[in-house]
């Protein structure tokens, strides 16, 4: 899930920024500690959105460096479990299909794709449902549900696709128009 934080920290501001105004000085410093980073408690760290308060910088000895207290707000992407996210099928391999979800990747299992049997095709790419006949090859969108995150073993997302309505976009909307067909009687 997306979402705008209020972080409070303290922020060094190297000698070789104190040509730039304050302020800004700041702003540069923040991002080049935060945007890209991943962290458990925050997610990753996609952009410094504003500085919302600097405090009174203080000089240590043996540091040329200025440390602000600052608050500020920064825009992250932090998976939740149950969360519905959506995604595009970015690899297929023999144990599953990952998806990028925003700035990270998840993992469908070949067990979570589908309720059928499930064979893969390594020439093509591409997974294919015994009886369904239904396809997933790289490039293909995707609705899944969060069902597990693991931030210590390497950030890991687990994804499931056997859940109603979810599943390859192009299988949900193929399911809504088999659905609407009247009936002959």
């Amino acid at each position: 899930m997306y979402r705008i934080l209020t972080v409070e920290d303290k922020i060094r501001v190297p000698p070789d920024k104190f040509t730039v105004r304050a302020a800004d000085a700041v702003k540069q410093s923040l991002e080049d500690k935060y945007e890209c980073l991943l962290d458990p408690k925050l997610g990753v760290v996609l952009s410094i959105i504003s500085v919302d308060k600097i405090s009174e910088g203080k000089i240590f000895p043996e540091d040329p460096g200025i440390h602000y207290p600052v608050v500020f707000k920064a825009l992250a992407y932090k998976p939740e479990l149950q969360e519905l996210a959506v995604g595009e099928v970015v690899d297929n391999t023999e144990f599953g299909s990952f998806v990028r979800l925003g700035p990270l990747d998840g993992l469908v299992h070949i067990s979570q794709l589908m309720d059928d049997y499930v064979s893969f095709d390594n020439k093509n790419s591409l997974f294919l449902g015994k009886e369904s006949k239904k396809t997933l090859k790289e490039g293909d969108m995707i609705k899944g549900r969060v069902i597990s995150i693991s931030w210590e073993e390497g950030n890991k997302i687990g994804l499931t696709m056997r859940q109603p309505l979810l599943g390859a976009v192009h299988w949900i909307e193929a399911e809504k128009k088999k659905q609407k067909k009247p009936e002959k009687g």
